[in-house]
């Protein structure tokens, strides 16, 4: 039986080749470009699910509800976790996290590297197994670093490296460590990542801070106990927070702060592990946020439904010509039920044909697909366990929808209508109507996010920012090099050349640089019995002209003025919270740190110094010595920019010959800030014309197969005189109603989305009208234009030929 349903089912496909070869191509392009976006986004939900205490893991962060409004951070003082383990018996382990140097020395050779400062409970939390070394405890002595296999190979090539002693920059001097032990290599898909671990006590500025409950330098992390709960120890913390800092508690109180939903001023709170990936709070996370994954995902079952429907329009139509065929079956006895079993199984064979050929054209697509959207995706993530599964369940779900529909629908229909060939009656034709606008809704849905968001991407890289970036070059400074030194050097170096503007440096990158750095700096102190906070920025002489700010009051910083060294410009968002720009002008700030007040002798406009995702903050400006350097900034002319850089280049290894530093221009940098989002509306773009061309498939094969049936009434206009015209616009005006319905059905869906995407923005476009219009053409072009080839074909042909036809 079931050999003589796969011979009969492989005849019948064979027989209709045409719709056959729509409908495989169809789910085959729809399973492909399912299964890639299911990857990505599998990847994206895979970040540090590895780790085995998962489920206790926890990142700790801090809620400050200032006056100016509420601030959340990761950032928290060096003195928290010692007090944290004391006070709390339900936190079963905890470990600081920050960056401790970026060079290595072996044997007079560097190394770059992310050396990160952690304590020894990291090693015991967190799920980055040792492969050789002290396994117990690699970092019980101050001395030890823990190395991971590629560093391993990269410095020590094939020897042993447990026990070897090698040098890291740390706080302007090389110190030596021995290698305790080897780990394998951080996953891709973890937030956290280093090249090697030392202990805490390494990072920068420790000895003056470990005491400091007011400076908030690194992250931390807690592994609760498995009865404890993280609602039960932010409920303990309130105490906690109110005993070590009762003084930032006073101060909020003092001016006027209002406490949050939970009472408190200051609170602590936790993160799962699993979360950071998709928060910005956390400075390891934040990579995206979870409406894009989760976009992804409806993206591809919504590429899978138009396949479906296509399949499920073109078995109903192709019935047509299968009437007298199912009509004798069931009179010869064939029951309801293998009648259904019988054209299911045709449905089931056209789907495994479209599976297997989706996963090996995904398989053949994937190298392509990470070049062209930057992702680093591996078919090993099917071995998650619910992706396997999932993809068993879609197919049965596809074959289900896609082919049990129709046949039961053919199997119910009366035997003598079918006989006389009446089996596409009205409500079919109404089913089919339903789906064609479906299709299209969810096209015409996808064109609309995909302008609005491509409409969004352009208009944060157009923006102008308030500082010049198109012809201002970044040198990022490594450790091993004194950043003073290298500018001043720079300076006499680049001054002779033409077309060298300026040369200035700043401890904060605009933007996200080559090295991947994006940071801040943030200081807050009493002014008048109120507090004042401000994003800091470090600069040198030049700075303004270089970036082509624009001064509105006062002066900017002057070499021909000895007191500029404790002197402050800042912007119209600080001025404003000093009292007003004449209030600001002149005002003398008692910045924490600094030994006297610091005079205002300037006010900048407004410039977006960070990501167009956030609010122009207040901006405080210093070239004190006493914050490090770390970016040079030359300003060149306009012309040859790749000559400029190639001469700054050369300039940095003549002075440094072996440095090794990966300079950029800062519109490079601010546009690597969406890179992100780009990638992801390439996606976008890229699903969309997907579901267009599937959708636009099974219009085509529609088309062909309602031509066919009205071939002879063709014929007869032809002959009473209907213009080629006339008769196009007879066959194709069906089909530009449901079009224009559905793009009336998706715009409003459309809007609601696209509107809460954008509240992510701090400046972002309107959404107007003309965006649904242009979506509306495209549907409405491409839908005629498919529909138009089989009804101008049918209006050309010989009448007489057309009425002999049927």
């Amino acid at each position: 039986m079931f050999r003589n349903y796969l011979k009969i089912a492989w005849r019948n496909l064979w027989k209709s080749r045409l719709l056959t070869a729509v409908n495989i191509l169809g789910l085959a392009v729809a399973f492909t470009a399912s299964i890639l976006l299911v990857l990505t986004a599998a990847r994206e939900f895979s970040f540090d699910q590895f780790h085995d205490h998962k489920q206790q893991l926890q990142q700790l962060y801090i809620s400050v509800h200032h006056v100016q409004g509420t601030e959340e951070r990761s950032n928290l003082p060096m003195p928290l976790t010692p007090a944290l383990k004391q006070e709390f018996p339900e936190v079963k382990a905890a470990s600081r996290f920050m960056d401790a140097s970026g060079m290595v020395r072996y044997r007079d050779k560097m190394y770059g590297s992310d050396v990160m400062g952690v304590d020894p409970d990291f090693l015991r939390m967190f799920s980055f197994p040792l492969l050789s070394g002290e396994k117990q405890q690699p970092l019980r002595s101050l001395s030890n670093v823990v190395i991971t296999e590629r560093m391993a190979r990269k410095i020590f090539g094939s020897a042993e490296p447990v026990g070897q002693s090698l040098e890291m920059y740390l706080e302007g001097r090389w110190k030596t460590f021995i290698v305790s032990a080897v780990a394998e290599d951080v996953p891709d898909n973890s937030s956290l990542e280093f090249d090697m671990l030392c202990r805490f006590e390494h990072v920068p500025a420790y000895a003056d801070q470990k005491d400091a409950w007011n400076s908030s330098t690194h992250e931390v992390f807690v592994q609760l106990s498995d009865q404890a709960t993280a609602a039960a120890f932010e409920r303990r913390a309130k105490t906690f927070v109110n005993k070590y800092f009762a003084e930032g508690i006073r101060n909020l109180q003092r001016d006027g702060a209002v406490p949050g939903k939970d009472g408190a001023l200051i609170g602590l709170h936790l993160m799962p592990l699993t979360d950071i990936h998709f928060n910005s709070i956390s400075s390891s996370g934040g990579a995206i946020s979870r409406f894009y994954p989760y976009m992804l995902l409806l993206i591809g079952i919504f590429i899978l439904f138009i396949a479906c429907v296509n399949f499920m329009n073109l078995t109903i139509a192709g019935a047509f010509s299968r009437s007298r065929e199912i009509g004798m079956r069931k009179i010869l006895g064939a029951f309801r039920g293998q009648v259904i079993m019988q054209l299911w199984g045709e449905a089931v064979l056209v789907c495994g044909l479209a599976l297997l050929a989706g996963m090996a054209m995904a398989y053949f697509l994937l190298p392509g697909y990470n070049a062209l959207f930057s992702n680093r995706l591996s078919l090993n993530l099917l071995r998650q366990p619910w992706l396997l599964p999932g993809l068993f369940l879609v197919f049965v779900l596809v074959t289900l929808v896609a082919g049990g529909y129709p046949a039961l629908m053919i199997a119910r229909l009366n035997t003598i209508k079918v006989l006389k060939g009446s089996l596409l009656t009205g409500r079919s034709n109404r089913v089919r109507n339903v789906l064609i606008v479906t299709q299209f809704v969810i096209s015409s849905l996808l064109i609309c996010c995909t302008l609005i968001a491509w409409q969004q991407l352009n208009y944060l890289r157009k923006k102008p920012l308030g500082y010049s970036k198109e012809q201002v070059i970044s040198i990022p400074v490594p450790y091993n090099v004194d950043a003073e030194l290298a500018l001043t050097r720079m300076r006499n170096q680049l001054s002779g050349h033409a077309g060298i503007l300026a040369v200035t440096g700043t401890d904060i990158n605009m933007g996200r640089g080559r090295d991947g750095s994006s940071a801040t700096s943030i200081v807050s102190f009493d002014y008048k019995g109120r507090e004042v906070r401000s994003h800091w920025l470090r600069v040198d002489y030049d700075y303004v002209g270089a970036m082509g700010l624009q001064l509105v009051a006062g002066r900017d910083f002057s070499r021909a003025y000895g007191t500029d060294s404790s002197a402050l410009l800042i912007n119209e968002k600080m001025a404003a919270q000093l009292g007003g720009m004449e209030a600001a002008l002149g005002a003398l700030l008692p910045v924490e740190d600094s030994a006297h007040p610091q005079q205002v002798i300037g006010i900048v406009k407004d410039f977006n110094f960070k990501s167009l995702k956030e609010e122009i903050g207040p901006l405080t400006l210093n070239i004190n010595k006493e914050w490090p350097l770390q970016y040079i900034f030359v300003k060149v002319a306009a012309g040859n920019l790749p000559g400029y850089m190639n001469l700054v280049k050369q300039q940095w290894q003549a002075l440094y010959p072996g440095s090794s530093t990966d300079p950029s221009f800062l519109d490079e940098n601010t546009d690597r800030q969406y890179r992100r989002e780009q990638r992801f509306s390439g996606i976008f773009i890229s699903a969309a014309v997907l579901a267009i061309i599937i959708s636009c498939m099974g219009l085509f094969a529609i088309s062909v197969l309602i031509m066919t049936r009205r071939t002879r009434e063709v014929g007869v206009r032809k002959v009473l005189g209907a213009s080629v015209a006339g008769i196009v616009t007879l066959l194709s005006k069906d089909f530009v109603k449901l079009v224009l319905l559905s793009v009336m059905i998706a715009s409003p869906v459309a809007w609601y989305i696209m509107e809460q995407w954008l509240q992510h923005y701090a400046y972002r476009i309107p959404v107007n009208i003309g965006v649904f219009l242009l979506a509306g053409a495209i549907a409405l072009l491409v839908a005629v234009i498919t529909v138009s080839i089989q009804s101008v074909r049918a209006a050309l042909m010989n009448p007489v030929k057309s009425i002999r036809t049927e």
